[in-house]
């Protein structure tokens, strides 16, 4: 096996089945949350904009969330045995998400998943709304999204080479800095687009059978400022 100091991955659609953030607004938001997505895709606002946006139209108790992304939302059932594998190769996985955050730590509970790092957004519980969640992983100058995820692995690469393994959009950043990457669904076609050599996958099983027989490292494409840099 290759020398890998960290594998990073993402949450919502990654090592959880579904994009739980989605399904708490479909279920507890207003139906107008989609449009900040697309807005921040178009470049017409910053990540952490959109995220406190749609925030502010959840309109649930911090538990109710929580209770519903327990209920509704499965965990991959081949991360667990993927994280053990890692254990047993002293690789640490570190979860990196650009979600609303409260509904990871349960959700790895709910699994028994446990020795997981967790890299998210912050949520406050906080009445004003607009403040409910904050960005205590974000980069200290740029607001193109709420967790850094280019800072995530580059924080990560002190102990070596980086994996990473993602599915969308968020993902895209830390694709660019990372030296070996994993990718489906939205993922692959802006890692095509991007000149990022990726391996496809389904499941941890891929990840992990592909990290058993890989041989090399493609390394960084790295850019000289993320694509995603925005100042407010």
């Amino acid at each position: 096996m290759l020398e890998i100091g960290a594998i990073l991955v993402d949450f919502d659609g990654t090592a959880c089945l579904h994009d739980v953030a989605e399904h708490l607004l479909e279920e507890y938001g207003d139906p107008s949350w989609p449009e900040y997505d697309e807005a921040w895709a178009r470049g017409e606002m910053d990540g952490r904009a959109a995220i406190t946006a749609q925030a502010a139209m959840v309109d649930a108790a911090p538990e109710d969330l929580v209770g519903y992304a327990i209920a509704h939302c499965s965990m991959d059932p081949t991360f667990a045995p993927f994280v053990e594998w890692s254990r047993e190769r002293e690789v640490p996985v570190t979860l990196v998400s650009d979600g609303f955050g409260l509904y990871i730590e349960p959700l790895l509970r709910s699994a028994g998943i446990d020795g997981v790092t967790v890299v998210t957004n912050r949520w406050n519980g906080a009445v004003d709304a607009l403040t409910r969640i904050s960005f205590a992983n974000g980069h200290p100058e740029c607001v193109g999204c709420g967790t850094c995820k280019m800072l995530a692995v580059q924080r990560a690469r002190a102990e070596g080479p980086v994996v990473f393994v993602g599915e969308g959009q968020s993902d895209r950043y830390g694709a660019l800095y990372s030296d070996l990457v994993f990718a489906k669904d939205a993922l692959v076609a802006i890692c095509e687009a991007d000149g990022v050599p990726f391996l496809l996958w389904n499941d941890f099983d891929d990840v992990r059978g592909a990290l058993e027989g890989q041989r090399d490292l493609p390394g960084p494409v790295a850019p000289a400022r993320c694509p995603g840099w925005r100042l407010r």
